[in-house]
């Protein structure tokens, strides 16, 4: 391979991981939890944008939970960072972790 065209796949695959890396970060929402629905698999949060999902302003809301297991792990009042899509059942919250 020519130096120039390794140089080039190199920055290329660089750029790509990067901008990766910044779209993952941009999905994540912060939040607090305020309310879990174990028995509906409903989890209810208040958070920032959500700019991913069309929310531009802070918000309350009523998310469904991807994995039920998700809603053992965390209790009222806790911090927590998510993401979150819609889907035909309404927005889903399908990754979720306490805060640092």
């Amino acid at each position: 391979m020519k130096p120039i065209t390794r140089i080039t796949a190199t920055l290329a695959l660089t750029l790509g991981l990067t901008l990766g890396a910044v779209a993952a970060q941009s999905a994540s929402i912060s939040g607090e939890v305020k309310k879990i629905d174990e028995s509906a698999g409903k989890i209810t949060l208040k958070h920032g944008p959500a700019k991913n999902l069309g929310m531009e302003e802070p918000m309350t809301m009523v998310y469904r939970v991807k994995e039920p297991a998700m809603l053992k792990q965390v209790k009222v009042g806790d911090k927590v960072t998510f993401e979150a899509e819609e889907a035909a059942s309404g927005f889903t919250v399908t990754k979720m972790e306490k805060a640092k």
